[in-house]
């Protein structure tokens, strides 16, 4: 038996699914029209009544027909040939068919009167094969009607009470309603429909909103009395369908009051006594006060409103700084006798809120009185200059409340620049009794450079020397130079008021072997007491109430032996000397390293960093004050300054023979009442 629909005389009714035979002949091959529905049942997805499911297709194959079929559905059922046009009947044509596949599809249209497990069929009828049943199946739900949102809403987070927070919003959305919704909030929340009108309560048309969704706007509005955190709601509601409630919650702060200020107020830095500060300023703000704000300042400062009127107080109107913000000036005003750190409070208070506090400071310094002398006095060897100058100054007059004398020694480089090496230097004062010259001061030379790295230059106390630095003055300057480069030499003055711890003072020379580096006392030999006279019998006056001496030493040389780790004397080598007061080590000057490569006049020329004997280039040399236990006073003493012994061997290390230390050594007495100079024998 061939295949091909050829087949001899047999009788088939039904193989695979549905194959129809025409007719039947026996030992005769006839041409015989099939068709073949791939599904004998089609189950669709359960649809609410009125809408329509989503289709399922059916395969149709079919081969030598000769006749269209018409395909029916059962009500709540439609079929299409392309899924997109449903109808209830249509037909397929032969040349649809025919020797091929084909698909049509079928959806569930449930009616609204059709609830729950719906059957049907959909048959295919044909001249060339009897009636072809598919079955249908579906259910068909209830329209749910209800109320819809979109979003949510978060917490409204910490909001102040009588303000309005950022509103929030969400969408609400009709299904299948038959009837209008109304939404209303509880508690300290209002709602809108467009984020202007607020109210508790908004209508929505069931028409409108079953088509679209529309917006509700949310905002908390926490009222005087909602203090804390507040949970409240919103409700949905329309007839028939279930309310629909969303939480809100907020929490109401209590209003805050408070005192403001903008700006700081730094420390007023230095202010000379019984002058007045510039002021500063800042500006003082209220927030929701109820009462006035009282500013007040401790100690010695005062305020004031318009930069005008000063006091230790003054208010502020809450109505006012509660809109705009007020300035408060504060100055410092240290008394005469007011020196040094000095704090104070500025307080700003108000009833009800907490107080602003404010530390302020100032630093009281006393009166200065500058005087200028030697002004760029060029000092050098040659050209017409000299290694020394002496000129006649008037200084301060009255030292009665004179606490301290500062001196300060200014260098300059000329238009050539300055002498290239480290060379002793002093300046001294007159006494005016003697005639004798005393120094009041003593540097060594920077290599080649000025000393503007220290602002107004060497400084030195010379307070000491305050009898004879009164009125007409007659200063000396040296600069051990040898070119006629040189320096320029300023030295000035202040005289800085104060207490005095005595009014009187008094001094006499000692020793005075410091005209220049080598006039020094030589070191490492003996020496002619008749000419190096280090022994002193010291007269103090019956009235001195307190007695001092003064030292300046620098050493010089490069002579040998040198010590062990290599210094020459008397410029590099350590040693400690002894003053003897009545026979007795009573004082030690050390002569070692005083911080050379420290020195902020650095950069020098020459080989400024390493650490002389008690000395170095680009700085003061260091003043040595030795106070007596007891003043002394009416007595006679004995003073030695004794060097530390060694012995030279005639050699050097540089060429240039001998050690010398340059030293002065000065007795101050002082007095609550006139007191001469000692007697030095």
């Amino acid at each position: 038996m061939k295949k091909n629909n050829f087949i001899k005389a047999a009788t088939f009714c039904f193989f695979a699914f549905l194959i129809v035979l025409n007719s039947c002949k026996d030992d005769e091959a006839v041409l015989v029209p099939s068709f073949v529905v791939s599904t004998t049942e089609v189950i669709l997805d359960p649809t609410i009544a009125g809408e329509f499911s989503a289709s399922k297709s059916l395969t149709l194959e079919s081969a030598n027909l000769s006749s269209s079929i018409n395909v029916s559905s059962s009500s709540n059922f439609e079929v299409s040939k392309n899924n997109i046009d449903f109808v209830t009947s249509l037909v397929l044509t032969v040349d649809e068919l025919n020797n091929s596949t084909a698909q049509i599809y079928v959806r569930f249209t449930p009616s609204l009167e059709n609830l729950g497990n719906i059957e049907g069929n959909l048959v295919f009828l044909s001249n060339d094969f009897s009636e072809i049943s598919v079955g249908l199946q579906a259910i068909s739900l209830e329209i749910p009607h209800g109320i819809q949102t979109i979003g949510t809403i978060e917490s409204f987070g910490d909001i102040i009470i009588a303000e309005v927070s950022i509103e929030q919003v969400f969408q609400v959305k009709g299904v299948y309603l038959e009837n209008d919704v109304t939404a209303t909030v509880s508690g300290s929340f209002e709602i809108s429909k467009d984020n202007i009108t607020y109210s508790t309560s908004i209508l929505f048309d069931f028409n409108e909103i079953n088509s679209v969704s529309e917006n509700i706007y949310v905002r908390f509005t926490p009222s005087l009395l909602d203090l804390g955190e507040q949970n409240e709601v919103i409700t949905l509601t329309s007839m028939d369908v279930d309310d629909v409630v969303i939480n809100l919650i907020g929490n109401a702060l209590e209003i805050p009051r408070e005192i403001q200020t903008t700006g700081t107020i730094t420390d007023f830095g230095e202010v000379t006594v019984s002058a007045v500060s510039t002021e500063q300023v800042i500006q003082v703000k209220g927030l929701n006060l109820e009462n006035d704000v009282t500013a007040s300042v401790t100690g010695l400062f005062e305020i004031s409103k318009d930069n005008i009127t000063f006091s230790n107080t003054a208010n502020y109107t809450f109505g006012t700084i509660n809109t705009l913000f007020e300035n408060l000036y504060i100055r410092f005003i240290p008394g005469a006798m007011d020196l040094g750190m000095k704090n104070g409070i500025l307080t700003l208070s108000a009833t009800a809120v907490d107080d602003v506090i404010i530390n302020v400071s100032g630093t009281g310094i006393p009166v200065i009185h500058n005087y200028p002398t030697f002004q760029d006095q060029r000092i050098a060897f040659g050209g017409g200059y000299n290694q020394t100058e002496t000129a006649t100054f008037n200084l301060h007059n009255d030292l009665t409340n004179i606490e301290t004398i500062k001196m300060y020694i200014k260098l300059r480089c000329p238009s050539g620049g300055c002498n290239a090496w480290d060379v002793f230097a002093n300046i001294k004062v007159k006494d005016i009794s003697s005639g004798d010259w005393y120094e009041i001061g003593r540097y060594i030379t920077p290599y080649g450079i000025d000393n503007s790295a220290v602002v107004r230059g060497f400084e030195v106390d010379v307070t000491d020397f305050k009898s004879l630095l009164s009125g007409s003055v007659e200063l000396f300057a040296r600069i051990e130079t040898w070119g006629s480069d040189g320096w320029e030499l300023s030295v000035d003055f202040d005289y800085i008021e104060g207490t005095p711890d005595y009014p009187y003072y008094a001094v006499a020379d000692v020793i005075s072997y410091d005209d220049w580096s080598t006039s020094g006392v030589p070191y490492g030999v003996t020496n002619d007491p008749m000419v190096w006279d280090l022994n002193k019998l010291i007269t103090i006056p019956a009235n001195a109430e307190a007695t001092s001496l003064r030292t300046i030493i620098s050493g010089w040389g490069h002579a040998t032996p040198t010590d062990s780790d290599g210094r020459p004397c008397a410029e590099w080598c350590y040693r400690t000397h002894d003053v003897k007061i009545n026979g007795a080590n009573t004082f030690q000057h050390y002569m070692g390293p005083i911080g050379c490569g420290s020195n902020p006049v650095s950069g020098q020329g020459g080989n400024w960093s390493p650490d002389r004997a008690g000395w170095c280039p680009g700085m003061a040399v260091p003043v040595r004050v030795d106070e007596l236990a007891t003043a002394m006073a009416g007595n006679t003493i004995t003073f030695e300054y004794d060097y530390e012994n060694w012995v030279t061997d005639g050699g050097n290390t540089s060429g240039n023979s001998g050690a010398y230390y340059a030293t002065s050594t000065f007795v101050i007495v002082k007095s609550n009442t006139p007191i001469a100079k000692p007697t030095v024998n």
